[in-house]
């Protein structure tokens, strides 16, 4: 719900492509607040569609959508009883009779919010436009729409994580700071790929879903990077000496950094297992080192993919948390600097034509 709501608010990751890529898109810069306040109200509307798409489902329907195997079953009959067990009745035959009107064979342990949306969406549209096979394909129409977004998400995030690592590497080899190298961009998007290509499949080794691990990162690490891009800004508008203006960036970047700060720390340090990555690494580590095998685990093996996984989830919050703070550091010792100056400190790079040959 929080990152539903955030991300179609305020979203870090669209800070990063709307100051990276964007702006290479775009041949006139009038058109940069049309697209950028455009972009977010749509995001809004996204996010606004998603929540309602998902109150209109069954509970008993969702919780078996989003529940992994290992916690509530693989058949339609273990899932039923294990949700209504919880206080959200359902039915073999319903669950049944719901993957059929879609056209799938189940839709049991289909977590990570692109099927809910799509259930939800098709249940909305078939009540607006009913006939046989309609719900079908309104859930694959919004399938579609969903695979495309998530595409150019995950093309748009590498391209600006590639050049962030180039620029990164280049530090200690110039070489790699050539953006028009092949080898340098491959090495760059190799990279890049690699390292959220791993994530993603220790999201799929993880006998507790990846869902469950990959998510609270997304939610915490997206907002703290707007609260980041929201700290550039206020330096920038300091540095402009515009600094009647600065409460528009310092407000919402204290607000995000209160939240995100708190939420990491939380996830690092809370004792309840089910909510802190510490905890929970401890709680498995001393069940492997006596022998015992947790539930949803089945083996050994399993055991300590969710240990690594659950360290590797806290090394990742300590980074995220470090990076947060030393910007916040920075930013602030900038800040000030250029406040006390009555001239403006900032910068602009010359403006630069694309040759004519770029432009075709």
């Amino acid at each position: 719900m929080y990152d539903a709501d955030a991300c179609g608010a305020v979203s870090g990751f669209h800070a990063l492509i709307s100051s990276g890529t964007t702006p290479k898109l775009l041949d006139n810069e009038k058109n940069a607040r049309y697209i950028g306040y455009g972009g977010m109200l749509m995001e809004s509307f996204v996010a606004i569609m998603a929540m309602v798409a998902a109150s209109v489902i069954e509970p008993g329907v969702y919780f078996a959508m989003n529940s992994p195997a290992a916690v509530v079953g693989s058949d339609v009959v273990t899932v039923a009883q294990t949700v209504s067990s919880w206080g959200f009745a359902i039915t073999p035959e319903q669950l049944t009779a719901v993957a059929k009107d879609i056209g799938e064979n189940t839709v049991l342990a289909r977590a990570g919010g692109a099927p809910t949306l799509a259930v939800g969406i098709a249940q909305i549209l078939h009540q607006v436009l009913p006939g046989e096979n309609t719900m079908a394909f309104w859930y694959h129409f919004a399938i579609l729409f969903e695979a495309l977004f998530i595409l150019t998400a995950v093309d748009a995030g590498t391209r600006a994580g590639r050049f962030m690592l180039q620029d990164l590497l280049g530090s200690f080899v110039p070489a790699l700071k050539r953006t028009e190298s092949w080898t340098a961009n491959a090495i760059g998007t190799g990279g890049c790929v690699a390292l959220w290509g791993y994530l993603l499949y220790q999201g799929v080794i993880d006998p507790l879903g990846g869902i469950n691990t990959l998510w609270p990162l997304f939610g915490i690490s997206n907002q703290m990077l707007a609260g980041i891009a929201l700290m550039l800004a206020s330096v920038v508008l300091i540095k402009m000496k515009r600094q009647r203006y600065v409460w528009v960036t310092m407000l919402p970047a204290v607000w995000l950094l209160i939240c995100t700060v708190t939420a990491g720390l939380i996830k690092l340090f809370d004792a309840n297992p089910a909510v802190g990555f510490l905890a929970l690494a401890k709680k498995y580590s001393a069940a492997a080192d006596a022998g015992q095998i947790l539930a949803p685990a089945k083996t050994m093996d399993q055991m300590q993919h969710v240990i690594f996984n659950a360290y590797t989830n806290a090394g990742l919050t300590i980074l995220f948390l470090f990076v947060v703070v030393s910007i916040l550091f920075y930013a602030i010792k900038v800040g000030r600097a250029a406040w006390s100056t009555k001239e403006r400190t900032d910068k602009e790079a010359p403006f630069q034509a694309m040759p004519p040959a770029s432009q075709v």
